[in-house]
């Protein structure tokens, strides 16, 4: 027996590999410890997506490694995207590493920690197109919310992005082990379900009869007594159909909040981009999802500075943003990534694709303002996600807000235990978050 600690870094899909790992090392009789000091052996589970994400797991590498030369630590296991990209230089310049697991050998965790404990070599990558291992989990969100995954990897091959070659080809999990852990859960106490995949509204297309499964998983899931929100994340714009919005409009418990990656408005940049669609067809599905779904709040992501992007092609972007108003948005500049089509296409210098970025931030955070300032006198659900001494207040958040990248509602109430749901009549904005206090029923 011995003690293993776990870093996750990254997306929530990342997150839940991570918690499959820990369930694994803690069925074959391990420890799980809360932090890396006095760990035997530490697991980073990387992302290696972008060069902010890279340089983050980097600098955790960095830091186990001074504290296992300080004798805090005993080994450093790496798994995940950053050593399936880098398998090579990782082994060649962080000698500090004892091991490294690529993104298709999660399953094989217990004897890699286990090799690595004897002082033997670990370099394991087993093919990233194999169907998903089914397995437990250990949550490490709070108890009353967790995240679904539904697929691994991507077909979409977007040409700034080396998810595919990094995650392998889209594979959907079957749907009775979906709704197996998703009961699973709601068992265990979880209330708001957060469904997630490289791109969920693919879902079903790679299985035998290569049909959109999505709008049935969602209403065999909806039937769970115990979940009172469902939310989706990444959902395509050219794989919305009119089932799932249908579902989606019919299903009180599926949250009217959705996070479809756009990335741009343009039609050249969008080719550029190998994204399906254009501006035309993205207008017109935004507008039919505002029409069909009252009170639908948007997220989505864009990437400024893309080769090919001059000032009419940002400016018709920033105009778009302008009449869409869509309440949510990651705004990122473009990342040269190695390996894929946009690498080698000329790009703008990197400070005009920042700029930009920040010209969008700014044009989307007075849209996020105008959206708070018309929430206020209103009395919304809100999920309560725990309560913060200092400031004499419980927070949680709106079906507006998705845990880690929304923001939150400040309230006062009686009591308000993590997972309960109570009414708050919203009063004013503080720093971006809503304040207000919970209201009769």
């Amino acid at each position: 027996m011995a003690n293993i600690g776990f870093i996750s870094l990254g997306c929530a899909k990342n997150q839940v590999n991570c918690e499959q790992m820990m369930y694994r090392i803690q069925a074959a009789g391990h420890r799980l410890t809360g932090q890396a000091e006095g760990a035997d052996v530490v697991v980073i589970n990387t992302c290696g997506f972008i060069d902010s994400a890279k340089s983050e797991a980097i600098d955790h590498i960095i830091a186990m490694g001074q504290l296992k030369r300080a004798g805090a630590v005993g080994k450093i296991l790496v798994t995940g995207c950053l050593s399936q990209r880098y398998q090579e230089e990782i082994l060649r310049e962080m000698p500090e590493v004892d091991g490294i697991l690529g993104t298709g050998s999660y399953d094989e965790i217990v004897p890699a920690v286990e090799a690595v404990l004897a002082g033997e070599p670990v370099c394991r990558f087993g093919s990233i197109d194999q169907p998903e291992a089914e397995t437990g989990r250990i949550l490490t969100t709070p108890p009353h919310y967790a995240y679904l995954k539904i697929a691994e990897g991507c077909d979409n091959r977007c040409a700034y992005c080396v998810i595919p070659s990094l995650r392998g080809r889209y594979r959907s999990r079957k749907m009775e082990d979906v709704v197996a852990e998703a009961e699973a859960l709601a068992e265990g106490g979880v209330r708001e379900l957060i469904v997630v995949a490289q791109d969920t509204s693919r879902y079903g297309t790679d299985l035998p009869g290569h049909r959109r499964l999505l709008p049935e998983l969602l209403e065999k899931l909806c039937q769970i007594p115990a979940l009172h929100w469902i939310r989706l994340h990444y959902l395509y714009p050219d794989e919305i159909d009119d089932a799932l919005i249908a579902v989606i409009a019919r299903e009180p418990k599926i949250v009217k909040y959705l996070d479809i990656p756009l990335q741009h408005i343009n039609d050249g940049i969008l080719r550029r981009m190998n994204r399906r669609g254009s501006g035309a067809y993205i207008r017109a599905l935004l507008a039919k999802l505002r029409r069909e779904l009252p009170g639908l709040v948007l997220r989505t992501s864009l990437i400024t500075g893309l080769p090919g992007e001059g000032e009419a092609e940002f400016d018709q972007l920033c105009q778009f943003l302008r009449k869409a108003r869509l309440e949510r948005a990651g705004v990122f500049p473009f990342s040269p990534e190695e390996g894929t089509p946009a690498a080698a296409m000329d790009y703008p210098d990197t400070a005009v694709a920042v700029h930009r970025a920040e010209i969008v931030q700014q044009l989307q955070a007075d849209i996020m303002e105008e959206y708070c300032q018309g929430l206020l006198g209103k009395t919304l659900e809100v999920i309560t996600d725990g309560y913060d001494p200092e400031q004499g207040q419980y927070y949680g958040r709106t079906y507006a807000d998705s845990p880690e990248i929304d923001g939150r509602v400040w309230f006062t109430a009686k009591q308000a235990a993590p997972g309960t749901f109570c009414l708050v009549r919203l009063t004013q904005i503080r720093d971006g978050d809503l304040v207000g206090q919970e209201a009769e029923a």
